[in-house]
């Protein structure tokens, strides 16, 4: 077995103090140039690796931030994790990350899990009602909370909105010509799930009180969207057009469709939310709200970095605004000329008109 290189091993091969060796690696100033390179040298010629306990203990940081999120699977988390690590290493810091499947329990193992480890917590909780049990489990640390209800506990909260972005969407599918619209809802008390479903409804009943909600049950799985879908299949009187409350759902809701040969968007319009790579390479090519997921990872690692060095971030805290994304899953094919429709009286969502790689019909 290969003997562990210490600080004491490369102060001996660089001929110099172990107080030097620290400083040197540390970047601190009091550190001539020669001897920092001679140091630097040393060490990666002998893949000295910090004992990171030892120096959290003098330092008192860990150079780690911890992320809990709901799930890891999917392109959603896929896409806010790379957001988040590209900010990370920029700064030269390492991420802990956590899931907890939407138990509430299991959350709260996971953020006492990460006392004493972290310097700082990047929380993901879109569970409504929820900040008063994060304020009961967050570690005495910095801390910003994705996609979580702002504005009870006193955490730094940033996100999206979700409301306007689903208020778009279906006054988009109203201009279209469809009135009988159903809704594929997200998990119950899931606050993305909760205010995306109120901005449907809002909209329907704005645009005319006549026009009834139909709401589907759905947790924002392939699967329960696939359901979904034959439910409506089923019914009596089909929808005009779905809105799914994620991207996943609707995909879910489109393959329902395909094997029961209804056409989409001819015979049953669909939409989704989120705009996951996936989206523009099926056939039809999604419409969907675009979500910039990466950013907002990206963003919110930042948000945290600011806390860290005790900025005020609350001039940042504005929710993501989504775009609206027209592609063939809700309308034919567009005239000469119609590169970007906007929607009306919406000044936060901006509608874009793109073309997937299938065949228009």
């Amino acid at each position: 077995m290969t003997a562990t290189v210490t600080i004491r091993d490369v102060a001996r091969a660089a001929q110099v103090s172990v107080a030097t060796v620290s400083r040197a690696l540390n970047g601190h100033d009091n550190v001539t140039d020669a001897v920092r390179r001679r140091v630097l040298a040393v060490a990666s010629e002998l893949r000295y690796s910090p004992h990171h306990a030892a120096r959290s203990l003098s330092s008192r940081r860990t150079h780690t931030i911890g992320v809990v999120l709901p799930d890891l699977h999917g392109e959603f988390f896929s896409e806010l994790m790379r957001g988040i690590d590209h900010v990370a290493r920029e700064s030269g810091l390492h991420l802990l990350v956590s899931s907890y499947h939407g138990h509430p329990e299991e959350q709260a193992s996971a953020l006492r899990a990460m006392r004493g480890r972290v310097d700082g917590l990047l929380v993901m909780s879109p569970h409504a009602g929820d900040l008063d049990f994060l304020g009961e489990n967050l570690a005495a640390l910095p801390a910003v909370l994705i996609n979580s209800q702002p504005g009870r506990s006193g955490q730094i909260a940033f996100g999206i909105d979700n409301y306007s972005g689903a208020r778009t969407m279906v006054e988009h599918l109203l201009s279209a010509g469809h009135r009988r619209i159903a809704f594929v809802a997200g998990p119950a008390n899931n606050f993305d799930a909760f205010e995306r479903q109120r901005g449907y409804r809002d909209a329907l009943a704005e645009a005319d009180p006549t026009l009834a909600p139909w709401v589907l049950p759905g947790d924002f799985s392939e699967a329960s969207g696939y359901l979904a879908g034959q439910a409506l299949l089923a019914a009596d009187e089909r929808p005009q057009a779905v809105f799914a409350a994620n991207d996943m759902m609707a995909l879910g809701c489109l393959f329902a469709l395909n094997q029961a040969g209804v056409r989409v968007p001819d015979d049953i319009a669909l939409a989704g939310f989120d705009d996951i790579p996936l989206a523009r390479y099926v056939v039809p090519s999604l419409t969907t709200m675009r979500v910039k997921i990466d950013e907002l990872g990206a963003h919110a690692m930042r948000l945290l970095l600011e806390l860290q060095e005790g900025l005020d971030v609350s001039a940042r805290l504005s929710p993501q605004a989504p775009e609206l994304i027209v592609r063939e899953s809700s309308v034919a094919k567009p005239h000469e000329g119609a590169n970007e429709e906007r929607v009306p009286d919406r000044k936060r969502a901006v509608a874009k008109r793109e073309s997937g790689g299938g065949k228009r019909t």
